[in-house]
């Protein structure tokens, strides 16, 4: 019996011994790993720091409107976070020019940034689509102004969970619409004058609902994700030709008006003011960024997170709402 566990002991060394390279191998790989994790967490850090605090530390001395321009062109002001971002470009010296198929709620608001601000401002009434005789009405507003931004925001209006085959199909016409076509001519209608000037920033404003795959809300997630990877794409397209192109990926944003249930002020659900504020600062230092730096924490995380028990909590969540 003690000569087999002698046996056992002996053979368990000389396994161990002929092992050993491999040990030191593995605890290379594992060490190696170990370092690019921090090293990209560190770069990440780093970014958000560069991003999101240095640019409010130390801002820019030259105002917007020395920048890019002194107009600013506004599509998708029915969004709150559109509004906010059209009043914190007032606040900070820009002339705006509303572009809304309902002009009656906007003009109170466009004066009262009139007042406020000791800016002008337009509003457009204009029902976009695919006859081009639509967009005179804007290319007269546009005639003879230095417009140094076009703000574009995606209308979240069916963000409420619903099935493809449960949209109407003149609604999911005229979701895609708004959110890809006008937004695409939007931009080639401002893009020409910015060129000629070589100064100018088209900001899109999508939803972080492109970063991942959501049952329930499939139109809403390809329109953020078509806005999204078209600002990127404009954004090389327009490099070195003087012009900024920012895609803004927002995560929770806090409760409007029209949807007072869907969320509650915070942290991490900021005010539609509070986030344009962080947002703005942004600007020409990330060409795609969440705007809000707790935002990107929360990207972050999302980014960890396997498809599919991304998608799995979506369905639970949305079976239980």
């Amino acid at each position: 019996m003690a000569a087999a566990v002698d046996s056992f002991e002996l053979l368990l060394r000389e396994i161990s011994r002929s092992c050993h390279c491999y040990y030191e191998s593995l605890a290379l790989v594992g060490a190696l790993y170990t370092a690019s994790r921090v090293a990209v967490l560190l770069q990440d850090c780093c970014l958000m720091v560069r991003v999101h605090f240095l640019p409010r530390l130390i801002p820019n001395r030259r105002k917007l409107s020395q920048r890019f321009g002194d107009w600013a062109v506004v599509y998708g002001v029915s969004e709150p976070v559109a509004r906010a971002y059209a009043e914190e470009l007032a606040r900070q010296g820009l002339s705006i020019i509303f572009v809304t198929p309902d002009h009656h709620p906007i003009e109170d608001f466009a004066a009262s940034l009139s007042q406020r601000y000791g800016v002008d401002t337009v509003v457009v009434p204009a029902v976009l689509s695919l006859d081009l005789a639509s967009i005179k009405p804007i290319k007269e507003a546009l005639r003879g102004k230095d417009i140094g931004f076009l703000v574009n925001c995606v209308d979240e209006s069916s963000a409420s969970p619903q099935n493809l085959i449960d949209v109407p199909e003149h609604r999911l016409l005229e979701l895609v619409t708004k959110n890809v076509a006008v937004a695409t001519l939007m931009t080639r209608l401002v893009l020409p004058g910015m060129v000629e000037r070589s100064r100018g920033a088209v900001v899109n404003i999508s939803s972080g609902v492109c970063c991942r795959p959501l049952p329930g809300r499939v139109t809403l997630a390809a329109s953020t994700g078509y806005l999204d990877h078209f600002s990127r794409a404009l954004h090389h397209e327009c490099s070195g030709k003087g012009i900024t192109v920012q895609s803004l990926i927002p995560l929770q944003i806090a409760s409007s008006e029209r949807q007072p249930s869907s969320s509650t002020e915070g942290w991490f659900a900021p005010t539609p003011e509070v986030y344009t504020q962080h947002a703005v600062s942004t600007l020409g230092v990330s060409n795609r960024t969440t705007g809000y730096w707790p935002h990107t924490l929360q990207y972050g995380l999302m980014r960890c997170v396997p498809e599919w028990i991304w998608v799995l909590g979506s369905r639970m969540f949305i079976s239980s709402s």
